[in-house]
């Protein structure tokens, strides 16, 4: 496996339960990584790699849900919740608020794996996106102020008369400008330069990413 293979994030008091998912996932070609609590797995280093949190509701410090909150706003890996104790209350909220799966214990191996294959799939794909969008800040920096107060309204279909005319300078100006955001962003197209502002949320009147 390398550095970049998927893990999988196993958080249960049980020893035995965490030992059968190891074995479990492991078989299945899957890095796995166990943890007794929350707080050992809040406490760890984590790969930097396509992950699934297969999650307890039940922790010796803490709920699951609670996890969940925490791991939201970190942008933490889908999870996928396992629990001998479940109601249908917590699964609700556990799904409303990004759970993969819910799966009440005892579930069958096929179940469990499935449910991680999606979850995978999500974290890879969300992980692609924010390497995108940082590659497009990293891009938007390079801009001057100037050129900054240019791009939203190129992105907005403002022609070089119309542009100048807000900012007050001249239409060949307005020209230069947009050669130079188009060669810094890397786009390709007027029509790709617009879709890189949409992506970075740029606002028309500010020029800055909200």
């Amino acid at each position: 496996m390398t550095p970049e293979s998927p893990v999988v994030f196993v958080v249960d008091d049980d020893f035995r339960v965490r030992e059968a998912l190891c074995s479990l996932l492991a078989a299945a070609g899957l890095r796995v990584h166990a943890f007794g609590s929350a707080g050992e797995f809040l406490a760890s280093r984590r790969p930097d790699a396509p992950a699934c949190l297969v999650l307890d509701l039940q922790l010796p410090d803490g709920n699951g849900l609670e996890l969940q909150r925490h791991l939201a706003a970190a942008e933490g890996p889908p999870i996928v919740f396992i629990s001998g104790h479940g109601d249908i209350p917590s699964s609700v909220r556990a799904m409303k608020a990004g759970a993969i799966e819910f799966l009440p214990k005892p579930f069958s191996p096929e179940e469990l794996l499935r449910a991680i294959e999606t979850a995978i799939a999500r974290d890879r794909a969300a992980r692609q996106t924010r390497s995108e969008i940082t590659e497009l800040q990293e891009r938007y920096a390079l801009l001057t102020p100037r050129e900054r107060e240019v791009l939203p309204l190129v992105a907005a279909g403002f022609l070089n008369k119309q542009t100048a005319a807000e900012l007050g300078i001249s239409e060949i100006t307005i020209g230069v400008h947009r050669g130079q955001i188009m060669r810094k962003m890397g786009a390709r197209s007027l029509a790709e330069l617009v879709r890189m502002a949409d992506r970075l949320d740029l606002s028309q009147t500010s020029g800055e990413p909200k």
